[in-house]
């Protein structure tokens, strides 16, 4: 496994004056965990923002603050609500010799029969799964072959998972993970067709109830 680095500064500058640190393109964060308890630090954005595309919150990562080295996993991302810029960074130290629990992506790889031959849609009843591992064998996701989904009466498990050496899940081993339903009747789209067309005109009439209501308040203010 490749190992990712990233250079980082303790961070001085902290509260509403890091703002000034991020129109400089500097981001602020904060690695907790370890013996050294919480420590505030800097970084590149660009530089967080290309290991972020490859580590993603499950991959370990080398943190140099300055002349240290911590072992980190990528915790906790805050963003801009309208912009989506990262606005700041929590980081985990973690202890190399103890395991640790996270949840990890599931990819779904190769095609399945039920789908491509019976027209069946695929329903991926999970999405990410909760494994335990030392810090090292993390692994960035892990994959689901679906070709096994060969009818509509197959079911992926999560014992059918095979999980990379070292690493063990504490999710149900007989937790689905994703089957392939029959495909809809045009008796079922119509009764859809027609539910989804009530729904739209429901929305339409509180719409203009509340266009109504607003109009009658402004109204009353201003006769006040």
């Amino acid at each position: 496994m490749t190992t990712l680095e990233l250079k980082s500064e303790k961070r001085t500058l902290l509260g509403k004056k890091v703002k000034s640190l991020r129109r400089d393109g500097i981001l602020p964060a904060v690695v907790y965990g370890g013996k050294e308890g919480t420590t505030p630090i800097e970084l590149n954005r660009k530089d967080f923002g290309k290991v972020l595309k490859v580590a993603g919150e499950t991959t370990l990562v080398k943190l140099f603050v300055g002349e240290k080295v911590k072992n980190v996993l990528i915790h906790d991302i805050d963003r801009d609500a309208v912009t989506e810029e990262i606005r700041h960074v929590d980081f985990y130290e973690v202890n190399m010799d103890e395991k640790i629990t996270t949840k990890v992506p599931l990819v779904f790889v190769g095609e399945a029969p039920a789908v491509s031959d019976l027209s069946g849609i695929l329903v991926k009843a999970m999405q990410e799964l909760e494994i335990r591992a030392l810090p090292a064998d993390l692994p960035h996701q892990i994959e689901v072959d679906i070709s096994q989904l060969k009818t509509f009466n197959d079911n992926i498990l999560v014992r059918d998972i095979k999980l990379p050496n070292n690493v063990e899940t504490i999710e149900h081993e007989e937790t689905s993970v994703a089957v392939v339903t029959p495909p809809r009747t045009e008796e079922e789209l119509e009764a859809l067709k027609g539910t989804v067309e009530e729904k739209v005109e429901e929305v339409a009439v509180e719409t203009e109830e509340k266009v109504k209501e607003r109009a009658e308040e402004k109204t009353e203010a201003a006769e006040k």
